[in-house]
């Protein structure tokens, strides 16, 4: 049945176009090889620029940022996935699905054909939310410890918004113009396209 923003089962005449896998290991490598350059290039200069700025020493003044951090990330991987979620609701008003697999947390609709628009403001939303959260005031902080500790959290964002942001890049570019539709279980989104033949 279609609805305005999703079909609750695979139209007549379409078929699989293309598939990104997080639990695929040649995906998963690709991936994690991005989001670590990123994360630990950001996340060196952001050191180097709270340094500048006062932080003194790695002993005396690095232990309490990177506790927390890691504290604030854990909670910030959680919202990360719900963002994806309250998208998805909004949307569909369906069912979602949560998990935790050895390479991603996820969030997915894996019941719905997800038509384009809604898919692309799914995958982009905590992008585009935390984005704001943790980038915004980094222009304002003057304290070197939170200024590392926001700064970290913004990298440890970009870094894991990787998979996010080449899913957006196929919507937008790989599909421009076209009717895809989006499976997304979580760890696997699946792309289709009317058949040509059809």
């Amino acid at each position: 049945m279609e609805h305005k923003h999703f079909f609750s089962e695979l139209p007549d005449g379409y078929k699989e176009d293309y598939t990104i896998d997080a639990q695929n290991k040649k995906t998963i490598l690709i991936l994690n090889i991005v989001a670590t350059v990123i994360g630990i290039g950001l996340m060196t200069a952001f050191y180097f620029t709270a340094k500048s700025m006062g932080l003194i020493g790695l002993s005396r003044g690095l232990l309490i940022p990177v506790l927390i951090f890691f504290a604030v990330y854990i909670a910030y991987v959680i919202l990360h996935e719900l963002t994806h979620g309250a998208a998805y609701k909004i949307y569909t008003k369906e069912k979602l699905t949560f998990g935790v697999s050895l390479t991603v947390a996820f969030c997915g609709v894996p019941s719905l054909y997800v038509k384009k628009k809604a898919a692309l403001v799914a995958v982009l939303a905590p992008f585009t939310v935390f984005t704001a959260i943790f980038g915004i005031p980094l222009l304002f902080i003057k304290d070197p410890t939170v200024f590392l500790i926001v700064s970290w959290l913004f990298a440890a964002h970009l870094a894991g918004c990787v998979g996010d942001l080449y899913g957006a890049f196929i919507l937008i570019f790989r599909y421009k113009g076209k009717p895809v539709i989006v499976n997304d279980t979580g760890p696997k989104q699946t792309y289709y396209l009317p058949d040509e033949k059809d």
